[in-house]
Parts: structure tokens; C-alpha cells; sequence
């Protein structure tokens, strides 16, 4: 937990209005422990839905993991995985570097892999799976790369049998640091991925693994003026293999971007942010439609009017909020606010990437809500009306979703919180429409 507040704390500081609260290896097969057993809690909003706990995690005491900030995958069974930034042991500091879990479709939990180091360590990202059933994800720190303090992080695969391979260890330049976001996987099987520094300039970079586990460098981030800086968010891959992304800063304005890598690896900026009306700073990542329209989240930036045009319109009237973030639409006609978070009752600092569903998108705030400990909400593209389906209240509902939600073809939504849950460690829950 304390490496997550210390990475989200420069972001905090900016929030004035912001609520507090933020914030021995196991072999596949290995089971962490029943859980606590699903708690079927009232929700908190106007969403309809019910809303319950799969899972609280237990921390390393219980060679369990703690504080997920991934979003999760599920497989054709209905089981979820994903992965949590600390516990699973007494390393890194004390607080155990992590874990890969398993969740069944009886919220029975496995640990599938505990970090210990050298093996990697802290994963934040999502996984991703191929049609075998291996896993493969991404570390922020570990690995052998020695220019970073605790390593410079791994891109990691997890065989059927549990067994974890370290395809590449970042070293810094040029390859990379750092790596935050979980992968992306096109139909060959190659990798893409994003590192939050390293690279030419020290300012993150785009990466693909091949097949054969070699790294290439896609793209160095240059920062200031005309390039992005820090991107903390994933990868989006179309049918033509371009891939869209967000940083975290840089840009003309400093607050970020949002960009296009096409298939000769030439970048375009597609938006530079301006930390205003409309919004600064995004950590989540770019949702793709059919049509090629792009939405996403700011974590900070926004208008009291919440609607409005950037680049083929104008606001008009704006009072420029601070640290609510938005929920935005990029297309030809350049930037819409869709909806701006006012950090009250409908959330507040929106840090994931979005899911897109018969024209609604669904994703999560990490402050705010009616329980003042984050939301899962939806927003309806057409009018832009926004609806809290839970607010979280911090106690065994858990807090601060950090992460973006999985919607199934049923359409009930999973999501993780980084703290909350029976022991104050995170939980898995999900909300049925």
C-alpha cells in the first residue's frame, strides 16, 4: 500500500476537495484460503443493480495477495485473474512484491504465483491470456535490470502449470523501465506494452515482445513540446495493428496526451491536454469503437458545465474545476466531455480505462461517491447523464477502485478495490445490472 500512496500522492496533493482515502513462493495450485465468503451488501447509488464481495484479500500473513490495481480477465469457465501489487510473502520491504491469482465461480482463490525479486516484482497491470491458457503480464519493479532501485521490472508468462518464465527484464535505456500497464496481444501472439520511464529520453516507451520473447523499442516518449511523457496507461490495438494509448504528462501543455502509433511505428498526437475544462493528466487508457471514436478518462481537469467542444467547438462560459477529472470522446471533430466529476456524490478522479456496452461506458473513481471511498459508475454517450451503480464506504465493500471494470457477456460487471475488505487489503466484487 505504501508504494501505491507514494506513487499517487503528487496527484493527491493537486486535490483539495479530495476525500483521504486512497488509498515463500506459491505454487500453482496452492490455494491462499477460502475466502471470507461472498457478503451481499446494499449499494450505495442510483445504478438499480446488486452489488456484492467475491473476495477479500487476506496480505502475506496468509501468503495471500494485497492491494489490486488491475483490472481483471476472465476465461470461458467464468474464472477471473488477475493480479495485486503487494503480499504474498515478506519480501520488497516487508510487504510481500505480489501475486497472480485465480478467482473461481465459487469465490474459491488460488494463488497461481507469489513475486519474489529477481523473478519480478509489484505487478499493477492486467494480464492477458492466449487460446493455451498461459498468462502473461507485466512488473514494475524486479527483475535483473540494475539501473532502477528494487529493478527496473519484467514482462512475465505464466505456463498451465503454474510455472512463471521472465521473457524480458527491462534495463533502462533503451528498452525501458518501469513498466505500470498491463499488455496487449495481437493475433501472432506478439506483445505491446508501455514502461512508465526509461528509453532515450528517461520518458517511458513503446515496446513489443515477439514471439521469440525478443523486445524491440516501438517508440521513446521525447516529452515536451510535441510528445507525451509517463504513460501509464495500456495499450489499445486495432484490426490494422495501430495502437492507441495516453500519458500521463507531457505534451505542449504538460498534461498529457492521447496518441496513435501506426504499423510503421510513426506516432501521432492525436490530442494534447491542456489540465482545463478539458482535463489533464490521464492514467487510464483509450476505448476503441467500431467507428473509430476513442473515450477515456482524466484524472484531473473539468468545468462546472461538464459538456462541451474542444478542437471543432468552443465551451463558452467554463469555471475550471480542480482534480474531478472527466470522462472524454475523441473523434475527427476533436475533443467532447462527455461528463465531468464534480468529486461529490458522483466520484471523483477517474483512473481507469473504460468499458464500452451498447453505447454506455462503465469504469471506476478512485474518491467521492456517496460512501466517500470511490464509485463504479456508468455514463450514457448519447447525453452524457451520469449514474453511480455503488459508491464504496471503505469497510468490507472495500475502497479506492483504481482499477477499470470486465463486463461479461452477461452482462455483470467485476472490478478490484485497493483497500477495503475484510482485513483492509482489497477486494474483488462484482454488480449485476
Amino acid at each position: 500500500m505504501e508504494a501505491n500512496l507514494k506513487r499517487l500522492l503528487p496527484l493527491l496533493a493537486l486535490c483539495a476537495a479530495a476525500s483521504p482515502a486512497i488509498f515463500t513462493r506459491t505454487a500453482f495450485g496452492q490455494s491462499a484460503g477460502v475466502p471470507d465468503g461472498r457478503q451481499a451488501l446494499v449499494g450505495q447509488g442510483n445504478g438499480g443493480g446488486h452489488f456484492s464481495v467475491d473476495y477479500s484479500f487476506k496480505g502475506s500473513r496468509a501468503k495471500d495477495g494485497a492491494v489490486p490495481t488491475a483490472t481483471l480477465i476472465q476465461d470461458a469457465a467464468s474464472n477471473l485473474y488477475g493480479t495485486t501489487s503487494s503480499g504474498g510473502g515478506f519480501g520488497c520491504g516487508g510487504s510481500g512484491c505480489g501475486v497472480v491469482f485465480k478467482l473461481d465461480a465459487t469465490n474459491h482463490e488460488t494463488v497461481l504465483h507469489a513475486f519474489a525479486g529477481p523473478d519480478g516484482a509489484t505487478p499493477h497491470g492486467a494480464l492477458v491470456m492466449d487460446s493455451a491458457g498461459n498468462l502473461y503480464g507485466t512488473t514494475s519493479a524486479g527483475g535483473s535490470g540494475s539501473a532502477c532501485p528494487g529493478g527496473c521490472g519484467t514482462v512475465f508468462k505464466i505456463d498451465t502449470t503454474g510455472s512463471e518464465t521472465v521473457l524480458h527484464n527491462f534495463t533502462g535505456n533503451p528498452d525501458g523501465a518501469n513498466p505500470y500497464a498491463g499488455l496487449a496481444m495481437d493475433d501472432s501472439g506478439n506483445l505491446y506494452g508501455t514502461t512508465e520511464s526509461g528509453g532515450a529520453s528517461n520518458l517511458g516507451t513503446i515496446f513489443q515482445i515477439d514471439r521469440n520473447g525478443a523486445e524491440a523499442v516501438l517508440h521513446s516518449f521525447a516529452g515536451r513540446p510535441s510528445d507525451g511523457a509517463d504513460p501509464k496507461a495500456g495499450l489499445t490495438l486495432d484490426l490494422n495493428g495501430n495502437l492507441y494509448g495516453t500519458t500521463f504528462s507531457g505534451g505542449s501543455a504538460g498534461f498529457g496526451i492521447a496518441y496513435q502509433l501506426d504499423t510503421t511505428n510513426s506516432e501521432s498526437v492525436l490530442y494534447n491536454f491542456t489540465g482545463g475544462a478539458d482535463g489533464g493528466n490521464p492514467i487510464g487508457g483509450l476505448t476503441r469503437d467500431s467507428d473509430g471514436t476513442l473515450y477515456g478518462t482524466t484524472t484531473t481537469g473539468g468545468s462546472s458545465s461538464g459538456k462541451g467542444v474542444l478542437g471543432g467547438g468552443h465551451f463558452g462560459d467554463i469555471h475550471y474545476g480542480c482534480c474531478k477529472g472527466t470522462v472524454y470522446k475523441l473523434s475527427r471533430d476533436g475533443e467532447n466531455i462527455l461528463y465531468t466529476f464534480k468529486g461529490n456524490n458522483d466520484g471523483g478522479t477517474p483512473a481507469s480505462t473504460l468499458v464500452l456496452s451498447n453505447g454506455v461506458l462503465y469504469g471506476t473513481t478512485l474518491i467521492g461517491g456517496p460512501g466517500h471511498n470511490g464509485t463504479a459508475f456508468r455514463v450514457t454517450i448519447a447525453n452524457g447523464s451520469e449514474s453511480v451503480l455503488h459508491g464504496f464506504k471503505g469497510g468490507k465493500d472495500g475502497a479506492s477502485p483504481g482499477a477499470g471494470l470486465l463486463r461479461n457477456s452477461a452482462g455483470v460487471l467485476y472490478g478490484t478495490t485497493e483497500g477495503g475488505g475484510h482485513l483492509q487489503k482489497g477486494t474483488v466484487f462484482q454488480y449485476k445490472p
